[in-house]
């Protein structure tokens, strides 16, 4: 069975340390946290916050925020295109409320060699037990182990998913020898209550109340994102902060 060459059969096997995420469109401002709250007491009227400075209602959002009355923070929506390793999709998949996903498809398309290999900064080395673990440097031959064995492990996968398209095995059933280090892409969209959950969840912060634990790799991912989302709703953002970073 002859079979025609897809642009990605030729294309050398990459390795990348990074994730990317982009804002592709979006409606959010702070504003649609005043409007979607002051229609409880000013029915109609509340759309004249459609025209105010909501720096002067900083206080109500602080204080939406602090009593954690959710449901204002759920009219504004964020789409985001993010390129990460599949295993930070799986664990994207928990977030399943205020969420909607997209991803590229083996099934459709030929997946692109390009594989992720951390990065010097990534810690290796886990310590202690789950729920009071932490994770610590790696040693300079842990790292060289490490990117190795991740880099001949996916050459060997690759050249083994391109034999099986060459011979005509279908797409769906040759992806299944590639690993969960693999890059992908897709759309997320979220509104900014579901993202704060996301982001007390997924990263890191000295303001958290609440301690979190993620992995650093979709904790990559969620830094842009909030980078993106505090410059659109940035009174949101900071009551965010100032309470915990807990989503209300």
């Amino acid at each position: 069975m002859s079979h025609t060459p897809d642009s990605a059969e030729s294309a050398p096997v990459s390795f990348r340390s990074e994730v990317t995420v982009e804002l592709v469109k979006h409606s959010a401002a702070d504003s649609d946290v005043l409007w979607a709250a002051r229609v409880s007491t000013a029915g109609e009227q509340s759309l004249e916050e459609l025209h105010k400075d909501p720096e002067r209602s900083k206080g109500l959002i602080n204080y939406l925020m602090r009593d954690r009355h959710g449901s204002p923070f759920e009219h504004n929506s964020m789409t985001f295109f993010v390129s990460a390793p599949i295993f930070v999709f799986r664990e994207f998949m928990r977030h399943r409320v205020g969420w909607s996903y997209n991803e590229e498809s083996g099934r459709y398309r030929q997946l692109d060699p390009v594989f992720y290999v951390p990065g010097e900064s990534r810690k290796l080395v886990q310590q202690g037990r789950p729920g009071k673990y932490e994770f610590v440097e790696g040693s300079s031959a842990q790292h060289e182990l490490t990117g190795r064995v991740m880099e001949d492990t996916y050459r060997q996968a690759y050249a083994a998913y391109q034999e099986m398209l060459a011979a005509g095995v279908a797409r769906e059933v040759a992806r299944s020898v590639l690993p969960v280090g693999l890059f992908s892409s897709m759309y997320a969209t979220c509104n900014a209550r579901s993202l704060m959950h996301f982001l007390g969840l997924r990263t890191q912060h000295e303001q958290a109340k609440v301690p979190s634990f993620p992995q650093r790799e979709i904790e990559m991912v969620g830094e842009q994102m909030e980078a993106h989302w505090a410059t659109l709703m940035p009174l949101t953002y900071a009551a965010f902060n100032a309470n915990g970073r807990i989503a209300p």
